[in-house]
C-alpha cells in the first residue's frame, strides 16, 4: 500500500483538480493500471481566505490550515501539501503546529531548477508571492537570484489571477500580457519562468514561451506521488 497523501485544497479549485489529475494520471501512465496512492482533499472555503489576506491577517490564514491539516491526518493521511503557493508564507507556522509532514512547494520547485543548472529566474504569482520576501528570501537562501516583475506588472498578473484564473476563466488578451512581461524578466537575464501561482500555468503552457517555465502545481503533485510511492516501498 502507497501512503495517503492529504491536500488542502480549494484555493483554488482550479489548480486542486491539476493536483488530483496529475497524480492520478502519472501513475496510470507509469505503472499501466490504476494503483495510485489514496488522496484525500480538504477544500477550504476560498472567499475567506481571501478575506484574510487582504486583511493582512496571516495569523487566521495559518489557524486555518492548521486546522485543515489536523482534519487530514485525523482522516489517515501520512503525509500534506497545502495546494497553493501564496499560502505557504505561513508554511513554517503551519508545519510546526501539526504533527504532519508537509511537502514545501518552493523547496520542489527550487530543487527543479537547480537540476536544469539555472541560476537566474523570473517569478510570477499572486501580489504577495511577488511583492513580499518570503518567496524570494527561499530562493536567494538557495543561491538562486529571482526577478519580480515590476509593481505596474504585478498588478496586472494579480488580477488576472482573482478575477479570472481562479474561475477557469482563460482570455487570449490576459495571456499576451503575461507572456510581454516574460519577455520582459527575459531582457532582464532571467533564464527561467516560476509560474509562482498553482492557476496560471492553465493560461501558460511550455509551447508558449522560449524560457522554461516551472509549474509549481505539477512539480508540487510530482513530488507528491514520489514520496507516497517511496516511503510505501521503504516500510
Amino acid at each position: 500500500m502507497h501512503q495517503k497523501i492529504g491536500i488542502i485544497g480549494g484555493l483554488s479549485p482550479e489548480s486542486t483538480v491539476s493536483y488530483y489529475l496529475h497524480i492520478t494520471r502519472a501513475y496510470t501512465e507509469r505503472f499501466g493500471d490504476y494503483g495510485y496512492p489514496e488522496i484525500l482533499i480538504y477544500s477550504v472555503n476560498l472567499e475567506q481566505y481571501h478575506q484574510w489576506r487582504s486583511a493582512g491577517r496571516w495569523d487566521c490564514v495559518a489557524a486555518g490550515l492548521i486546522a485543515a491539516a489536523h482534519s487530514l491526518q485525523a482522516a489517515g493521511a501520512d503525509f500534506g501539501l497545502i495546494a497553493t503557493n501564496t499560502m505557504h508564507k505561513v508554511f513554517d507556522d503551519v508545519q510546526c503546529a501539526v504533527d504532519l509532514p508537509l511537502l514545501h512547494i518552493i523547496d520542489v520547485t527550487i530543487a527543479s531548477i537547480q537540476q536544469q543548472g539555472l541560476k537566474t529566474v523570473g517569478l510570477l504569482g499572486t501580489l504577495s508571492t511577488m511583492s513580499d520576501t518570503f518567496y524570494t528570501d527561499r530562493l536567494t537562501a538557495n543561491g538562486l537570484t529571482p526577478l519580480v516583475p515590476t509593481a505596474e506588472e504585478q498588478a496586472v498578473i494579480h488580477q488576472v489571477i482573482v478575477d479570472e484564473l481562479v474561475r477557469g476563466c482563460l482570455r487570449e488578451a490576459s495571456k499576451q500580457r503575461y507572456l510581454a512581461i516574460i519577455q520582459r524578466l527575459k531582457a532582464q537575464g532571467a533564464e527561467g519562468i516560476i509560474l509562482g501561482c498553482t492557476e496560471i500555468p492553465l493560461l501558460i503552457q511550455p509551447d508558449d514561451c522560449d524560457l522554461p517555465l516551472f509549474d509549481t502545481a505539477i512539480l508540487h503533485a510530482e513530488a507528491a506521488l514520489a514520496r507516497a510511492m517511496t516511503l510505501a516501498n521503504g516500510r
